[in-house]
């Protein structure tokens, strides 16, 4: 099977493409654009290099994409710009990548390639502050940042392709993801920059009292669902949550990585200004619609991801 994995050098698109890799039959092709403002780079592809073929390539190159999608079984779409405030400084730019790049995308499979399945990953924070005490795929939409409200948009433009053009599309929802491969700043995941902080024996700095709630769950759990929707034709046009259960505070959260890896503790300081204008406070998101038409639920708990990670990363800088 042809596999295309636009972003794949980035967080979630490197641990997808070695869930790719875990079928033998996958021919994989991994396009990144490498771009310098959101830190890409081929690090983390360093150890299966010789097992795809990576392209370095931009996903709003028109004639790029509409060339590389012609013979595709399925597209995973990782390109993205994931930093909120970023999004705020550089919103033309975000822009860009995440509504224009998705649209080029798009309309490039429905002319040449509409047997593919398109697959695009998105993320819970389109929904803006929770306004009832568990969110499901009936909750309203308010993004408090230009990201979330442009990845709120390319989530329409994938349904609308498959109402409209019978393009296959799935579109599933993440919340906080962390592991392996993670980037090592603030801006793209407050978990992996907790994380690298650790791994680097450096203090974990922590914004108010903490007490703000969140889903969790472990990059391999978020990466067996992508690719497990690929082939379930349930999924097709919908629109789902993909997160964990377990919900911890993002103080819970900064004292298990400090316990795993041993080497760090927590700081408390205040709310940058602009940080606590988009904080979207306390949330819990269920997935029991996904589960119910897939059967999925996620393997790891946060102490079983934190350490499986701490393990990668120790096994990555011995490679290195």
């Amino acid at each position: 099977m042809k596999v295309l994995i636009f972003g794949g050098a980035g967080f979630v698109g490197s641990n997808l493409v070695r869930r790719c890799l875990g079928d033998p039959r996958n021919d994989i092709t991994v396009v990144d654009s490498l771009t310098p403002q959101l830190h890409s780079t081929t690090e983390s592809l360093l150890d299966i290099q010789d097992q795809i073929q990576f392209i370095r390539g931009d996903i709003c190159d028109d004639f790029l994409v509409e060339e590389l999608v012609r013979d595709q079984d399925v597209i995973f779409n990782c390109a993205a710009q994931t930093s909120h405030p970023r999004s705020l400084e550089e919103p033309l730019f975000d822009a860009e990548i995440n509504c224009i790049g998705n649209l080029k995308l798009l309309e490039a499979v429905r002319q040449y390639n509409p047997r593919a399945v398109v697959v695009y990953p998105s993320c819970s924070t389109i929904i803006g502050r929770a306004q009832r005490p568990v969110v499901d795929e009936t909750h309203g939409e308010r993004p408090l940042d230009i990201y979330s409200a442009n990845k709120s948009v390319a989530e329409k433009y994938y349904q609308i392709y498959c109402t409209a053009h019978d393009v296959r599309t799935v579109v599933l929802r993440f919340a906080n993801l962390y592991g392996p491969y993670g980037k090592g700043f603030p801006e793209f995941g407050f978990v992996n920059y907790f994380i690298y902080l650790a791994a680097e024996g450096r203090d974990i700095t922590v914004y108010g009292d903490g007490h703000q709630t969140r889903n969790v769950m472990y990059i391999a759990d978020a990466v067996e669902i992508l690719y497990r929707s690929a082939f379930n034709r349930d999924l097709y046009g919908k629109l789902l949550f993909a997160t964990h259960d377990e919900h911890l505070s993002v103080m819970q959260i900064a004292q298990k990585i400090c316990t795993a890896f041993g080497q760090s503790q927590v700081v408390q300081v205040p709310w940058p200004d602009m940080r606590k204008r988009i904080e979207i406070d306390g949330v819990r998101i269920s997935s029991q619609q996904l589960r119910q038409l897939t059967g999925w639920y996620p393997r790891f708990t946060f102490d079983e991801g934190i350490v499986q990670t701490r393990t990668i990363l120790e096994k990555a800088r011995q490679f290195a």
